[in-house]
C-alpha cells in the first residue's frame, strides 16, 4: 500500500507558490502526454455495493449521484473536471450504519465497485468518511505546468459532489474537511448515517437537490449565450458566498449590456450592487487561456483572491473552496434553468491590478460561465 500511495503521489509540486505562480503565468503547456489508466489501480478484486438497509447509508446510490463514470471512457461523470480527465481518487474510510461493512475501500468510478483495502482505523466514526486525493498524471497531461490549481479545483469539486449526494439521501450534519494542510489527503468528506427520523418537512428540504438534478448536470458546451435573470444571478452568488470562505476569497459576476461591469451582491444579500463598470468579458476571455466564447458569455460568476504571496496552505485552501462553491453555484444555476460552464484555467488574471489595485493581490481563481441558451439551441439541427 505504501508503495500504491507514493507512486501515486510522485508528481505533486514540490514548491506549490512556484507552480501556482508558473500556472499563471502567460507560458504555455507543451505538447500532450500519456495520461495513464482512466482511473486508480486498487489493489485486490473489485466488490460490488450492496444494497442498503432501512437505517444504513446507501454507499450504492451516494457515489452513483456523485462520483460514478455513466460512459465506458470515464468522462462523463456528475462532477466536472478540466478538460473531463478526473483526476480525483477516492477512499472510503466505512463504520458502522452503511451498506458496506466497516472497513477501507478503494472506490473504482468506472466500473462503480470497491476493493477491501483493509480494516477500519481505530476510531472510525459511524456512517463513511471519504478521503479524496489526486493522480496528478492525468492532468498534467494536457495542461503541463497549469495542471496544479486544476488538480485543486477537481478536489473541490469533488468533495461538493459527495456532499450534494448526502443531501439527496436526506443526510444531516455532514463534516467536509478543506484547511489546505495536507496534500494527501487533499480533502475529506465525513457524512453520517441518516438519523432515522423520517421524511423532513418541506421548509426543510426547499433546498435540498434531486437525484435528476445531479444525474443531468454537466458542462454546457458553449457559446453560452443570453443574459440571466437578475434573481437567478442573485441566487448563484448568494450560494457561492455561502460556500466559500470569505476570509479567503469574494465572488462578482460579470455581465454585458445594457449596464455592462462586474456585480456583487449587497451587504444584506437580498439585491445585486455595482462592484465596477465597464465591459469586462473580452479581457476575461484572454485571461481564460484565450477562450473566445467567454467574451460572449451571458455572465462569468468569478471567485478571486490568493494574492501572489500566499502560503502553499493558503492556496490549496482557497481553490479547494473555489471548487466547491462553484459546483454547488453550478447546480444553482442549473436549477434555474440557465446554461453553465466552470471555467478553471487562468493566466495573468490580475483582477485587482486591472481595475486599479495593487498588482498581486487579488487574482482570478475560478469562475462559472453562465447563459439562458447553450450551444444546441444555437446551432439546432
Amino acid at each position: 500500500m505504501r508503495a500504491t500511495v507514493e507512486n501515486h503521489r510522485e508528481n505533486l509540486p514540490t514548491d506549490p507558490v512556484a507552480a501556482l505562480a508558473r500556472a499563471r503565468s502567460p507560458e504555455s503547456p507543451g505538447p500532450d502526454t500519456p495520461a495513464g489508466t482512466a482511473v486508480r489501480h486498487w489493489p485486490g478484486p473489485p466488490r460490488p455495493i450492496p444494497e442498503a438497509g432501512p437505517a444504513d447509508l446507501d454507499l450504492r446510490t451516494l457515489l452513483r449521484l456523485s462520483l460514478a463514470a455513466s460512459d465506458a471512457s470515464g468522462r462523463l461523470r456528475p462532477t466536472p473536471s478540466a478538460g473531463a480527465l478526473h483526476p480525483v481518487d477516492t477512499e472510503l474510510v466505512v463504520g458502522t450504519g452503511c451498506s458496506l461493512p466497516p472497513g477501507r475501500y478503494g472506490y473504482d468510478p468506472l466500473r462503480h465497485r470497491v476493493h477491501h483495502l483493509g480494516p477500519p482505523v481505530e476510531g472510525t466514526p459511524p456512517g463513511a468518511t471519504a478521503a479524496l486525493s489526486v493522480t496528478v498524471r492525468r492532468t498534467v497531461s494536457h495542461y503541463g505546468h497549469r495542471a496544479w490549481p486544476l488538480l485543486l479545483l477537481d478536489t473541490g469539486h469533488a468533495a461538493a459532489a459527495l456532499l450534494l449526494a448526502a443531501r439527496v439521501l436526506g443526510v444531516e450534519g455532514c463534516d467536509v474537511r478543506m484547511d489546505g494542510r495536507t496534500e494527501n489527503p487533499l480533502a475529506v468528506v465525513r457524512i453520517p448515517p441518516p438519523d432515522g427520523q423520517g421524511p423532513k418537512r418541506l421548509a426543510d428540504r426547499e433546498d435540498r437537490p434531486t437525484p435528476a438534478d445531479l444525474l443531468t448536470r454537466r458542462s454546457t458546451p458553449p457559446p453560452l449565450r443570453g443574459s440571466p435573470p437578475g434573481e437567478a444571478l442573485q441566487a448563484i452568488l448568494a450560494t457561492a458566498e455561502r460556500a466559500g470562505d470569505g476570509r479567503l476569497l469574494r465572488w462578482c459576476a460579470a455581465v454585458g449590456p445594457p449596464r455592462p461591469g462586474l456585480m456583487e451582491l449587497a451587504p444584506e444579500g437580498a439585491t445585486l450592487r455595482p462592484y465596477a463598470f465597464g465591459e469586462a468579458r473580452p479581457t476575461l476571455a484572454a485571461w481564460a487561456a484565450g477562450q473566445a466564447w467567454l467574451a460572449d458569455a451571458g455572465a462569468v460568476l468569478l471567485a478571486h483572491g490568493c494574492p501572489a504571496d500566499a502560503d502553499a496552505a493558503h492556496i490549496r485552501r482557497a481553490h479547494l473552496r473555489a471548487g466547491f462553491a462553484v459546483h454547488l453555484a453550478h447546480v444553482t444555476a442549473l436549477r434555474h434553468g440557465l446554461a453553465a460552464r466552470p471555467v478553471g484555467s487562468w493566466q495573468q488574471a490580475d483582477l485587482g491590478a486591472a481595475l486599479g489595485a495593487a498588482p498581486g493581490r487579488d487574482w482570478v481563481v475560478h469562475a462559472l460561465a453562465l447563459g439562458t441558451r447553450n450551444a444546441d439551441e444555437e446551432n439546432p439541427t
